[in-house]
């Protein structure tokens, strides 16, 4: 990576931040200064313009989000570790991935019906986690690990759905607790179509 390239990556990195905790609308370019510690003439050398930034910088959240996830996934063997490990890391709403709270959260209640690049970013990287999870529980169910009553695709889309909600509520009231009992009661329902070995 060239210096160039360096001072570029850093700049979306402190930016990410700053958007993440105050939201896109809501920062400043001097916000983006500040926090990224670059003079005017060398961020607009690397970006065009704020939402250029702030698109960078949404990828570079997203991609976070998604590289945990799969990191997750490659590190457990089986479909029920994996779910759980997913869901253990996910347990402390309180204490994010990335300074501000949950990117996801975050941008989906900012970009909803204001910013179509945004929303159209998030859809995509929701559509990757829908398949990524429902191919995991379909892999346990292959292999029988699971049982075939199991639909994968709708309890994928109810944990990814559940799990973004426990953030966002646990965040709101300032308690891990509705983020725990979400966990166990997913946990609990997958336990019940586990298929156990005679």
């Amino acid at each position: 990576m060239s210096k160039a390239e360096q001072t570029r990556q850093s700049i979306i990195e402190k930016a990410a931040v700053i958007f993440n905790e105050k939201g896109i609308a809501g920062t400043s370019i001097d916000d983006v200064l500040k926090a990224t510690d670059v003079a005017k003439g060398c961020l607009y050398g690397h970006f065009k313009s704020k939402e250029e930034l702030a698109y960078a910088s949404v990828d570079y959240m997203l991609g976070k989000v998604r590289a945990r996830r799969e990191a997750v996934f490659l590190k457990h063997k089986g479909a029920v570790k994996k779910i759980h490990a997913y869901l253990e890391v996910q347990r402390n709403p309180l204490n994010t991935l990335l300074q501000g709270g949950c990117p996801i959260v975050n941008l989906s209640a900012e970009s909803d019906d204001t910013n179509p690049v945004i929303k159209k970013k998030l859809k995509a990287l929701y559509e990757s986690g829908f398949k990524a999870f429902t191919e995991v529980l379909q892999g346990g169910i292959d292999t029988g690990e699971l049982s075939d009553k199991l639909n994968a695709e709708e309890f994928a889309t109810k944990m990814y759905a559940a799990v973004q909600g426990g953030i966002l509520i646990s965040r709101t009231m300032n308690t891990a607790k509705p983020m725990h009992l979400v966990i166990q009661s997913l946990k609990d329902e997958l336990e019940g179509y586990r298929v156990v070995k005679s």
